[in-house]
């Protein structure tokens, strides 16, 4: 059953097995030592039948797991999940199901995404979004300031180690899960796999990424139900005509005082005065900068 209050998930930069110490140069020959993020292999399978291998940084492989096979539709809401069994050893997450599963032709047909470390769609990637319309909601423009500001300042491997992506599911004004990987459809993956576990409520909910506003992160948006989707960043043209058709309300830019609304502004409550809120800390545009 859903739950009114969730538990919180939030980076953990301090991870020792997410990063890794290197050395090198700088632009003056002087040695310089950074943090590096981690990156693994991870083989999905479900059932008896191996689905795809993800590049990651490695944590919650099986929230993961459950996430790509539910956003790619290989994971029904109504599914008993009978195990999930996590090999550390040979990197390896198995997903077993009450219900006999069975997609061979589905797995042949792959989309690369553009999505970053290249994410994988199989089949028809507008599969599931006929005739869905996404609930109504309430989107107040206070909440969205609110949570730039705690992401964007939030102790993460972004500001640490940089070269990887965040998104959040978030209530109101109150961030919940931030998940982090190389690419920001396991981030995302990983959300649907946690909301998934839990029957969690989404109509209520907002997810803010610091990527791209992509076709592909529309789509698993819509399929997880969620009428809300923010970034720091900006869109595609396939992104915001995918958000039109599904009624997803579609913010981007959301930097300091100013963001963009390209779809489903009828949501948005301007609660807030712009001018009254505080301008994107300049420290920490460089400190992000020189991690990317």
């Amino acid at each position: 059953m859903p739950t009114s209050q969730p538990e919180t998930i939030f980076p953990t930069p301090q991870d020792a097995r997410l990063t890794r110490t290197v050395t090198g140069i700088d632009q003056t020959g002087a040695p310089t030592v950074l943090p590096v993020i981690e990156e693994r292999p991870l083989t999905i399978f479900l059932n008896g039948q191996e689905i795809v291998t993800a590049m990651t940084i490695g944590d919650y492989p099986e929230y993961l797991a459950l996430g790509f096979l539910r956003n790619q539709g290989m994971l029904r809401d109504d599914d008993e999940v009978t195990g999930v069994d996590y090999d550390e050893d040979i990197d390896t997450v198995v997903v077993r199901t009450a219900r006999q599963t069975g997609y061979e032709e589905k797995v042949k047909k792959k989309t690369r995404t553009s999505g970053c470390a290249v994410g994988t769609v199989f089949g028809d990637m507008m599969e599931g979004l006929e005739g869905l319309r996404l609930p109504p909601a309430e989107l107040r423009t206070s909440w969205l300031y609110a949570l730039a500001r705690q992401i964007n300042t939030m102790p993460s491997l972004y500001l640490t180690a940089g070269a990887i992506h965040g998104t959040v599911l978030c209530e109101r004004d109150r961030p919940l899960i931030y998940m982090e990987d190389v690419g920001r459809h396991n981030a995302v993956d990983k959300i649907a796999g946690w909301m998934f576990t839990r029957s969690a409520r989404t109509d209520d909910k907002i997810l803010y990424t610091t990527g791209r506003l992509t076709s592909e992160m529309v789509i698993k948006t819509a399929l997880m139900g969620i009428p809300v989707l923010a970034s720091r960043s900006g869109f595609t043209a396939w992104g915001v005509e995918i958000a039109q058709q599904v009624g997803l309300t579609l913010i981007g830019r959301l930097r300091g005082q100013r963001f963009v609304c390209l779809s489903g502004a009828e949501r948005v409550i301007f609660d807030a005065d712009p001018t009254a809120m505080p301008t994107e800390d300049p420290a920490h545009r460089r400190k992000a900068a020189n991690r990317d």
